[in-house]
């Protein structure tokens, strides 16, 4: 029964979002993290399309989320975006974050763009960097995979030996060196595991040290679900996390999220130039 409803009302708001779109087909997905909304205003010719008006959609409600999808070109390729995402914090079932990316795959998408915020664990990493992920832990306690099987949208047990795909990470690279920053140098893209945790509290020092110990190079409150239920989907992901602030445990100083939104709002430019060049080349 369960799986019979998620099914129907993805359909349900499928079909509602198609009769939007005025025949198109979006071929990209992109789900904007914090701060970094306004690249979906950047859309030719878009079909803006409040989550509250789709069917059995959740609603956003995390400062600096717009809450809405925008249809149409970015150059040149069909995309749908999502202008704020939900958040396993919210109070949202996994399932339910993750129901706007089996839509995408109902929709026609193929590739996917996931971005986010995160606290840079790595030491090498400086607040404004952008990186690729390369894999991710997944340390939210959960799964949006967890119980009935819809082998419509995807097989039972389905692989993660590449949830990011190598090829989409070695394009991102090759665009962003013919991309020059103020300084006049190329962009230098970091890569890393991202670590995605439940939130909405920020890590504890021991926390960060454990996770850093663990292998990772980044910390956030999203991404791992929407990727899971992407690569379930058949879809070929990138991630990217804009560095908003150093997460190391033995120096971890106060944050607030207007802190990290500020920082992500300064690396706009270029975050909005790599995307688009992504997918300018794709």
């Amino acid at each position: 029964m369960v799986e019979k409803n998620y099914l129907q009302k993805l359909k349900e708001a499928v079909k509602y979002i198609e009769s939007r779109l005025d025949g198109l087909r979006p071929a990209y997905g992109l789900i904007l993290g914090s701060g970094l909304g306004d690249l979906a205003e950047q859309v030719e010719k878009p079909v803006n399309i409040p989550y509250g008006e789709i069917p059995h959609f959740p609603q956003s409600t995390v400062a600096g989320h717009a809450g809405r999808l925008v249809a149409g070109k970015l150059e040149g390729k069909p995309v749908i975006v999502m202008q704020g995402r939900f958040h396993y914090y919210e109070g949202y079932s996994l399932k339910s974050v993750v129901f706007p990316v089996y839509a995408m795959k109902l929709l026609g998408v193929g590739g996917l763009v996931i971005t986010n915020a995160a606290g840079g664990m790595n030491r090498a990493f400086r607040p404004g960097d952008l990186m690729l992920i390369s894999d991710h832990l997944n340390m939210t306690g959960g799964n949006p995979l967890v119980g009935p099987n819809i082998e419509e949208l995807g097989e039972r047990f389905p692989d993660m030996s590449e949830v990011y795909s190598r090829e989409y990470r070695q394009l991102a690279h090759r665009v962003a060196s013919s991309l020059l920053l103020e300084n006049g140098q190329p962009l230098a893209l970091r890569e890393g595991v991202y670590c995605g945790i439940s939130g909405p509290s920020y890590c504890t020092p021991a926390e960060l040290t454990m996770l850093a110990r663990l292998g990772g190079d980044a910390v956030g409150m999203s991404t791992v679900a929407e990727a899971i239920a992407a690569r379930h989907a058949g879809l070929k992901v990138l991630g990217i996390s804009c560095i908003t602030d150093m997460a190391i445990g033995e120096e971890l100083k106060p944050l607030t999220h207007e802190q990290v939104v500020a920082v992500a709002e300064r690396t706009k430019p270029v975050f909005a130039a790599l995307v688009k060049a992504f997918l300018r080349e794709l």
